[in-house]
This record gives structure tokens, sequence and C-alpha cells, in this order.
């Protein structure tokens, strides 16, 4: 593996692109023409059967498109997940999530199930007290089910306080670890807008460098053991191994190194558009939303652009520690038949929409990075424009590696796109946050129906309006496409499911340490 300061040099070489691109000639909304596959077109679990696929399941915390290979900010560095999209992988250019906070879209991504089926809308509803969720088989527990060896560590399943103990989904694995070490070392500096707390409890406003080398920080340490896990040979069964990578989420403290990548003189803001909330309004014309305090304070201190240069900077890092996890993978002896699947578990805005944080249903917060490489059958260096969800996950690892289909999956499975990316896959996908409050994509429009609230509407079309800053849903020819649209909402949205309750003695024992719950 190549050292820290070779990773770094190099970067600081590279060019840092402008943020906008070419604007493409504007085309006249249409109507939407969402298709489902047919099943001819489904391929056939047993051609995958005899390659023995292994799995490896990385997730990354509030990873949004800024990706160099996704193109969400042209000038995001990361030569690892580059590279290994150019050299392995396929990029799915248009996934989105199935819920725009950590823990109902892994919830759903993890049982199979969308919110609205379980009642898992919040962090802090655990799946396991959820009625319709509880009993679910989760995908871990399929695979190891299915004559498999699960491990994991870090963060797959969203992490709950319980009075027996922090439920990290360690029952989901047959073996779960939090690997030794990983502290920050002391801070050598810290930047925070004053009064910015957000409107995401637990996740404060702020960033620094940590003290501690790379080869020290919590990401770095759970990506070598990873690494190291691929020395293994499991009893000879195939495995499936998930990693859990914490950063960017907040606080953004990472190592000063990579915050030297972005020199600020040398970046260019994100252009924030003031009046693009207006027309966003409810039955009574009155606006349904306002700027997020966190944008209010970065705009009052104009820390815009420090702000996302510490993003950057996270996400760089968080490219700098998978780099340790690919050159083992390619230097193991399961480097040819191990399907790699690296994604977000939702977007995350960085001042668009006026806003800092992952929730609500425009684009920036449901659009997701997810790079999967299937040896022999996923043609690296493709950028494929299919419409996918996070949901759609477990039915298609299952049917890559030949396993008897799980009929309670609500998602559908991508393995015929991987063979043939250019083969039209635009059926409606959804995303939903909080109780009735859902947004549908084909891939061209956005259409959201705010049913937790007044029935208020948002339609988009990103032909011609891609950052989503005219809502086109009163005009009187978007009436035909919201109806196509309104087919695909679900016909039934199960009620939140119970929070979690705990008394004061089992959250001080919950704290005591460090270990956190809901919020994370």
């Amino acid at each position: 593996m190549k050292t820290t300061a070779i990773y770094l040099a190099a970067l600081l070489f590279a060019p840092l692109a402008a943020l906008c691109g070419a604007a493409e000639t504007p085309q006249p909304p249409a109507q939407s023409k969402p298709l489902a596959p047919s099943q001819a077109d489904l391929a056939n679990a047993e051609a995958y059967r005899s390659k023995g696929y292994n799995v490896l399941f990385i997730a990354v915390d509030d990873m949004n498109d800024w990706v160099g290979c996704l193109g969400g900010n042209p000038q995001a560095l990361t030569p690892n997940m580059d590279r290994f999209a150019t050299q392995q992988a396929m990029v799915m250019s248009k996934a989105y999530c199935a819920s725009t906070v950590c823990g109902p879209s892994r919830s759903s991504l993890l049982t199979g199930k969308r919110a609205a089926s379980t009642g898992v809308y919040g962090n802090g509803q655990n799946l396991k007290n959820a009625p319709k969720a509880k009993d679910v088989v989760t995908l871990p527990e399929y695979f190891s089910k299915h004559g498999y060896f699960t491990l994991s560590a870090g963060k797959i399943f969203h992490k709950h306080p319980t009075a027996n103990g922090l439920d990290e989904g360690q029952w989901a694995f047959q073996e779960h670890v939090n690997p030794p070490g990983g502290g920050n070392g002391g801070m050598l500096w810290v930047k925070s807008p004053a009064a910015a707390d957000g409107n995401e409890k637990g996740e404060e406003f702020r960033w620094g460098a940590v003290k501690a080398p790379v080869e020290q920080t919590k990401d770095y340490i759970a990506s070598q053991w990873a690494a190291d896990q691929l020395k293994r040979d499991f009893d000879g069964k195939p495995f499936f191994l998930a990693l859990g990578i914490s950063k960017p989420h907040l606080p953004w403290e990472v190592p000063q190194e990579f915050f030297d990548l972005y020199p600020l003189d040398k970046l260019k803001q994100v252009e924030i558009v003031r009046d693009d909330l207006d027309d966003i309004v409810g039955k009574n014309g009155k606006p349904l939303f306002r700027p997020d305090r966190r944008f209010e304070a970065a705009d009052s201190a104009n820390l815009h652009l420090e702000a996302q240069r510490a993003y950057l900077a996270n996400i760089s890092y968080v490219d700098y520690c998978l780099g340790v996890l690919f050159d083992a993978l390619n230097k193991s002896k399961y480097a040819d038949n191990t399907i790699v699947m690296i994604w977000g578990d939702h977007g995350w805005h960085l001042s668009e929409k006026m806003k800092y944080g992952k929730t609500d249903l425009w684009e920036e917060s449901n659009r997701v990075p997810l790079i999967v490489s299937v040896p022999g059958v996923a043609q690296p260096d493709v950028k494929c424009d299919g419409v996918v969800n996070l949901l759609d996950m477990y039915p298609t690892l299952v049917e890559l590696c030949g396993l008897p289909a799980n009929p309670e999956n609500e998602g559908r499975s991508f393995a015929p796109l991987l063979k043939n990316p250019k083969m039209e896959w635009n059926y409606p996908t959804l995303t939903t946050y909080k109780y009735k409050n859902h947004s549908l994509t084909d891939g061209r429009y956005r259409y959201t129906w705010y049913g937790g609230a007044d029935g208020a509407e948002e339609l988009y079309d990103h032909s011609t309006d891609p950052l989503e800053h005219k809502n086109i849903a009163t005009n009187p020819e978007s009436k035909a496409i919201i109806a196509g649209f309104q087919k695909y909402l679900p016909t039934h949205n199960e009620p939140d499911a119970p929070s979690n309750k705990l008394s004061g003695a089992d959250k001080k024992k919950m704290t005591k340490g460090g270990k956190k719950g809901d919020d994370e």
C-alpha cells in the first residue's frame, strides 16, 4: 500500500475543477413513462451459482455524491474509489435511498422492507421493536442461513441503546467486532459556527484537524481489520463481510493532511439560491420550509466554503482508508470471486436548499453513491443510468450469489442491469421521510407528496432543472405526469413503530464510555 505521504502528495498536484459543468439544451417536459423490465430480461440465479461469490459490503455514513467517479463535486479527490470504479466496478449514477435518515434507511435495506411497511421512520425506532420488522430475516442473517460465514465491524445497522447494552445489530452476524483504538488523540484546531446544533439531535456542526496520525484513526483501523480478514479461509465457506465507515458523519474531524488537499483559495463554493424554497408551499399557500439552523450559522459567520472544505477533507480521508481494503482484496485469493458493494446510507446537503444535513426529500438527500463490482458480470468503467434503490441490494445480492429468492423482499434485483447497463430501467423508485411523506423518481422527474402534512406536492424535471430549483407541480401540463407517479405511492402507510424508551439509569449506563445510540 502506498504511504500516506505519497498519496497526499499526488493529490496535492491534482487539478481542482470548477463546480459548474456545461449547460445542456433544455428539453420540454414530457409524459413520464416508467417501465419495469420484462421477465425475459431477468437473469437466472443458476448462472451465478457456480462462481461461489463472496460479498464485501461497505457502508459509508453520510457520504453523498461528492466522489470523483460520481461527479457530485468535481473538486473531490478520491483516487482509490475512482480507480476501483475504472478498473473493477460499475457506478450506479441514479441510485437512491429508501429513507433520508440513517436508521430507517439502514433498516429498509437490511430487511428488504420499505419504511411504509415497517413503521420505522426515524433514528429512535429500533427495528427489533417494530411489530412489522422484528421477525424479518435481515440480509446478513439470510446469507448465514444459506451457508455463508457473516462478519462485520463498524456501523452497518443503526445503533440503539437498550437496557441490555448497545444494539449494533451484532445479533445479525456470526462475528461482530469493534476493533480497539481509533481515538482522535486530541485536536489541533476546531471550528464550529455559533449556536448551530442543527435539527438533527446529537450531530454538532463542527470540524477540525485531529492530532492522531491516520493509521491510528477509527476508520483506518476498521479498514485494516477488514483487510486482515481476507487472509482467513472461513472453514471453506463463502463469506459476507460488512464494513461500516463512520466518516463523513459529523463532526468532520480528520488529520490535517486531508484538509491540506483543499486550499481555500483554490476551492469554489456551492452556489446558493436564496429564493429556492419560495415555490414549495402548502395548500394554504405558506412556505413549507425555511433555511435550517446550520445554514444560518454558516451564513452569518461566512463559513460556507470552510464547511464544504471540511466535508471534502473527510471524503478524501474515507477514500484513503478504503484504499487499504482495495489493495488487500486485489492481493488476496478472493480477488476474482468477491462482489463489492460500496454505498452511502443517504445523501447530504451542503448549502443546497439552504440546508446542511440529511433528511427531507430533495435530490441532494435522496441520491446516494453506489459502486458495484461483480467479477465476470458487472462491466468496469461504466456509469449506469438505471434507476435503483438501496432496497434493491438485498434481492440483487441474493440473485448474484445463487441463493433462493426471499419472497419478503420489496426491492427488485438489478442483476440484469449489471449485465446490460444500457437496458431500460426507469421504474419509479421510492424514498420516504417520516410518516406518509414520499418522493418518487424515474430518473427524469422527481415527484414528492407530503401526505403527512397537508398533501403539498413538488415536481421537478431533471432534464431542464437537475438541481431542482423550479417546482412545476402546479403547472397545468404537470397533471398527467403527477397522476402517473401517484400510482406508485404506497397504498398502506404503517403507523410509527415504538420509539426507544430507557430509564435515566439505563441512559447513563449507555453513555458511559462514550457509547451512543439513536443519534449516531
